[in-house]
């Protein structure tokens, strides 16, 4: 991810550039016909539960076509969890097949996201690999695994959990360490309890000094998967929205528009 193709209005970036977001770009320096790369991203797989291209749905990104490659498995079990279909099952791919079903989606942008992602270390060299191409390249993970390790070319979007996840215990404090200017932090509220926690976190730790934008997006009604999360009953997004307002905080609101495009249950959009 290139910084000079974002802008600064404020504290809270967003993208405003499109030509700046997606210059053009060099040869890629991946190709399936080099025998050398065919043969090293032979040798290594991920467990992969979906690659498809849809809208991005949330952060400062949220609006531009994006190809996305959802892996299998999470050691984390939030309340709210939307992707509960990722934690088992998927299907093992090699990395260089990967690649070329990105490349066939043909977005500059992509994202990796899960489950979460970090759990298979093999995603480390897919991002490099993504990002030498010439792609711009998301991480969405929870906050609970190590970031330092990600190219630092990579965008990422890494959540604190709030306390209705019934994951907080699980964030890992010394990633904030290792977030650079390019990176997006989200919390995922679902009451003035999470309002007030994600609040008091913003200021303890400077957050938005910290990286482009603070995200703070309401929890969408999410029913219960059996044997897997609890469900949480959503936060009314204007309510959410007046919080904001009357405590004037230098954040993002944001809503999953994927899920105002098609149905919120959907998979692969």
């Amino acid at each position: 991810m290139r910084s000079r193709g974002l802008q600064q209005i404020g504290d809270v970036g967003q993208v405003t550039d499109l030509a700046l977001l997606f210059p053009p770009k060099a040869e890629s320096e991946y190709s399936p016909t080099n025998s050398f790369q065919k043969i090293y991203m032979k040798s290594l797989s991920l467990q992969i539960t979906e690659i498809y291209s849809s809208i991005q749905g949330e952060s400062s990104f949220a609006g531009l076509p994006c190809a996305f490659v959802r892996l299998t498995g999470c050691d984390l079990r939030c309340t709210y969890c939307d992707s509960a279909y990722a934690f088992s099952g998927g299907k093992r791919v090699p990395l260089e097949e990967i690649l070329c079903q990105i490349q066939s989606l043909n977005c500059p942008l992509v994202e990796i996201t899960g489950g979460e992602p970090l759990l298979q270390k093999n995603v480390l060299p897919l991002m490099k690999t993504l990002c030498d191409t010439g792609k711009t390249v998301l991480i969405e993970t929870s906050g609970a695994h190590d970031i330092s390790k990600i190219d630092p070319r990579v965008t990422r979007i890494m959540d604190l959990k709030c306390p209705s996840s019934d994951e907080s215990h699980r964030n890992l404090f010394s990633n904030l360490a290792h977030l650079k200017s390019n990176d997006e932090v989200k919390f995922v509220i679902g009451s003035r309890e999470d309002f007030e926690w994600a609040r008091d976190q913003l200021h303890r730790h400077a957050l938005n000094h910290k990286v482009r934008c603070i995200l703070f997006s309401p929890t969408f009604l999410t029913a219960p998967s059996p044997s897997q999360t609890k469900g949480h009953p959503g936060l009314n997004p204007k309510i959410l929205a007046e919080w904001i307002l009357e405590e004037k905080l230098p954040v993002r609101f944001q809503l999953q528009i994927h899920k105002f495009i098609w149905e919120p249950t959907r998979r692969s959009v």
